[in-house]
């Protein structure tokens, strides 16, 4: 096979922006014999026989197409530039102009495009959402911008990590690795270089995340924790911390720590919150008590009830908590998992103090915000900090309707996760069905040609989105990815058969 046959015609190349275009029938006569014409030709077919005027001697043989400037704009790229800067991570192409399409959330804030960096993706499975995220990371890595992932359910982005020679680090079944949901992390090493004030600060906030987060846990087992409770648990941290004594050091907790002091309550304890006596404390507390315990013995132990056995490297381009080996354990474990990560996260990045941008993905977020409105609560904490602590929240997702059965119609936590997708300006949105897209398009306000793009266009192909910032009219643009991206990116790998692993390779996967 010869280059010419290689080649695309053009109908071809204008087929690949749209359906197939139509070509001007030769020959079309009006009624009294004269050829038909709609416009009158500006100079004729070959030329103006004078110097200068491009005078052929032949006319060219050039066919004629008809089709919109959507679909002539991949042949003829003399149109509007894209309204975005060139700046980022260049992801593909804009199909209305033809230009290549760049992403780069803060720059657009800093530009006065959108007014915040965080980011979310739609899109049915297939579509091509875990490609478009894994795309971005990698190229937004060229301009030094560092990436967390915050729980990668399914392990798809452990093939990025390989690719870049960064181990991931396995929680769950035959990993050794351990989190401690109420980790110091980078509190300990800094506390001493601080002023008083400064410690007062940092304490209060570190306090009210772990409140935050052993109501949310106590909440997803069922139980609906109260401002006692809240008070109660605050106190406890407090004392196992040695705060209240007056010491200069943290001293490190875990939540058997905290379930522990809750079960054998000291008098000092349960006279400091006012309770008549230590049976009235146990029998107050005896609930979210209990709802602790089953994280020490339950599907999670192990995980989160010890303390942290590795360090996390801060300096690599990428790091991935891998959750993949917890799907056995079910969804309610995973979500729990989910929520543990995302507070322990919180707390590193928050105070990592090396001035870097960083992108924390939060894939499969719907687990985590039907957890409940703790849940929900501590999410729109996180987008609403984006901005001053220098985060690119992504939020990966498969429909709104994940956001809006967290809880019974007019719940407080369904208003909350409503206004999530306000506090995220830039709106990916992937193929979907009829039905989805009209919740899309109530949602997030889409006109017709917006909603008709995501149910017909954005599913013809892979890889493309309707990209909405802020209120601007939505931007078609076809993710391109390179050969070998194609191959660490393909998610459809999991469904090939693999061979069966040597004995013991299961446990060498651990990262410590």
């Amino acid at each position: 096979m010869n280059r010419r046959d290689q080649e695309r015609t053009a109908a071809e190349l204008l087929a690949t922006f749209g359906p197939a275009v139509s070509t001007r029938p030769p020959g079309r006569q009006r009624p009294d014999g004269r050829s038909a014409r709609l416009n009158q030709r500006a100079a004729p077919r070959r030329g103006f026989a004078r110097p200068g005027y491009g005078w052929s001697p032949v006319a060219a043989p050039l066919q004629v197409y008809q089709a919109g400037t959507h679909e002539i704009g991949g042949l003829f790229p003399l149109l509007a530039a894209s309204p975005l800067p060139a700046v980022g991570a260049r992801m593909g192409y804009d199909v209305h102009s033809g230009g290549a399409f760049y992403l780069h959330p803060v720059e657009f804030v800093l530009r006065s495009i959108c007014t915040n960096p965080n980011m979310v993706l739609f899109g049915e499975p297939g579509r091509g959402k875990s490609s478009t995220v894994v795309a971005f990371l990698l190229r937004m890595m060229l301009t030094g911008v560092r990436t967390l992932i915050s729980g990668d359910v399914k392990g798809e982005y452990t093939p990025l990590l390989d690719a870049l020679g960064v181990t991931p680090i396995m929680l769950g079944r035959g990993s050794t690795a351990r989190l401690n949901a109420l980790d110091l992390g980078p509190l300990a090493a800094r506390w001493d270089a601080w002023s008083t004030e400064r410690q007062c600060d940092e304490l209060d906030g570190v306090l009210g995340r772990w409140v935050q987060l052993l109501v949310a846990l106590a909440e997803a087992q069922g139980y609906q924790p109260t401002v006692t409770d809240e008070a109660a648990l605050s106190a406890v941290l407090r004392q196992l911390l040695g705060v209240s004594d007056g010491y200069t050091r943290l001293a490190p907790i875990t939540i058997p720590d905290v379930h522990r002091m809750l079960s054998e309550p000291d008098e000092q304890l349960w006279s400091s919150l006012r309770f008549a006596g230590r049976r009235q404390f146990l029998d107050h507390l005896r609930s979210i008590t209990d709802a602790l315990a089953n994280l020490i013995s339950g599907p999670l132990a192990g995980l989160f009830d010890a303390a942290t056995n590795f360090t996390v490297d801060w300096d690599a381009p990428i790091q991935s908590l891998d959750l993949s080996r917890l799907r056995t354990r079910g969804d309610q474990a995973v979500a729990v998992a989910l929520t543990c990560l995302g507070s322990w996260s919180s707390l590193a990045t928050d105070l990592q103090e090396d001035g870097e941008l960083r992108i924390v993905v939060r894939d499969e977020i719907w687990r985590q915000l039907r957890l409940g409105l703790r849940a929900v609560q501590a999410v729109d904490s996180e987008l609403r900090l984006s901005r001053a602590e220098r985060k690119i929240q992504v939020l990966v997702s498969h429909k709104p309707g994940d956001f809006l059965s967290v809880g019974a119609t007019g719940s407080q936590e369904v208003a909350i996760a409503r206004d999530l997708l306000a506090l995220c300006s830039i709106r990916v949105l992937l193929g979907q069905s009829t039905r989805v897209a009209s919740e899309l398009a109530d949602v997030l306000a889409l006109s017709d040609k917006e909603q008709e793009a995501t149910t017909g266009w954005a599913n013809d192909r892979q890889g493309r989105a309707l990209w909405k910032i802020e209120n601007r009219t939505g931007l078609k643009v076809q993710t391109v990815l390179s050969r070998i991206e194609r191959q660490i990116f393909d998610t459809n790998a999991q469904l090939v058969r693999k061979p069966n692993p040597l004995p013991g390779n299961d446990m060498m996967a651990t990262s410590l």
